[in-house]
């Protein structure tokens, strides 16, 4: 497998009211430096970060923190009743790693984690992007249609069977660890073209294959625990999030429509959107060094 930049430390933080859990995190790139938390999509883990953003990171004076969801990697499992309950814990893994204000980028499924951030921790998050993510199903703010819906609609059926499909996954996932490359390049030509010239690529195959195995090698409930967060009415308004938000999407995203991002976007005060086209669902992984350009640019205006 193609050699990728190993991230620069891993550790595990306790958070919860009770400092009963754990959130495992990877860095990458430089300490001490400006630094960008970077959430995952789902399924992921820590370490789906791509390989230019860990160079652009080494090069250019910054430091990315990747963050394990409950129920992946070795993130304790747990199911969220909010956002801001994550973002409670967010703050304690803020605090411990030193980030006094940061930058925070969402693939797909961290998309919603991103927004609460910098709706909740507004004297932390300096700005932030969004990769092809995922809009709210519920509520005033909800738009219809793509997986997400379908997940909403789904979630009473993951909610009864997170816990044991997880477990089956996990096992799964032991035994066709042999396979991973092929079961990517099925995936890739199953998919778009844009995903598919993506996954071609072997530094990103390579990414993903090391996030995948590494991530699932314990559990992986995390997933289901997104799908039913999700498919609740959100416990934040996107009219309420003042930061500015950098939205990246695919115009052939067969995952999250194009029509999702242009929907948040209206609705976020601040926001901008950049329309990949041609790109699919994982296109924003392949523009991550503009994307981490544009997050700080922002720290240097009043």
């Amino acid at each position: 497998m193609t050699d990728i930049t190993s991230p620069r430390l891993e550790g595990k933080v306790l958070v919860g009211p009770e400092r009963d859990r754990v959130l495992s995190f990877s860095e990458f790139g430089v300490p001490h430096a400006r630094p960008v938390v970077w959430l995952h999509g789902t399924p992921g883990s820590r370490r789906q970060v791509p390989v230019e953003a860990r160079e652009f990171a080494e090069r250019e004076n910054v430091r990315i923190i990747g963050i394990d969801r409950p129920g992946i990697g070795s993130s304790t499992a747990h199911v969220y009743k909010s956002f801001h309950e994550f973002t409670d814990d967010l703050a304690i893994v803020a605090d411990n790693l030193g980030l006094d204000e940061m930058s925070v980028v969402g693939l797909s499924g961290g998309g919603p984690y991103t927004l609460a951030a910098a709706r909740y921790l507004p004297d932390r998050v300096r700005s932030c992007a969004v990769l092809g993510g995922v809009a709210p199903t519920r509520g005033e703010d909800a738009v219809d249609g793509g997986l997400a819906g379908f997940g909403a609609m789904v979630a009473p059926l993951v909610s009864l069977g997170r816990v044991p499909i997880g477990m089956a996954l996990t096992s799964l996932v032991r035994v066709v660890k042999p396979f991973a490359s092929q079961i990517i390049d099925a995936y890739g030509f199953l998919s778009p073209e844009g995903d598919r010239n993506l996954l071609a690529r072997p530094e990103f195959k390579a990414m993903f294959i090391d996030d995948l195995l590494n991530g699932s090698r314990k559990q992986f409930s995390a997933p289901f625990s997104d799908i039913m967060l999700f498919s609740k009415e959100w416990d934040f308004r996107l009219a309420d999030v003042d930061k500015p938000v950098h939205w990246y999407h695919g115009d052939a995203d067969h995952i999250v429509p194009e029509t999702h991002g242009e929907h948040c976007v209206r609705m976020l005060p601040r926001a901008d959107m950049t329309l990949l086209h041609g790109e699919s669902h994982l296109g924003g992984m392949g523009v991550a060094e503009d994307i981490l350009a544009r997050v700080l640019a922002d720290w240097d205006r009043p």
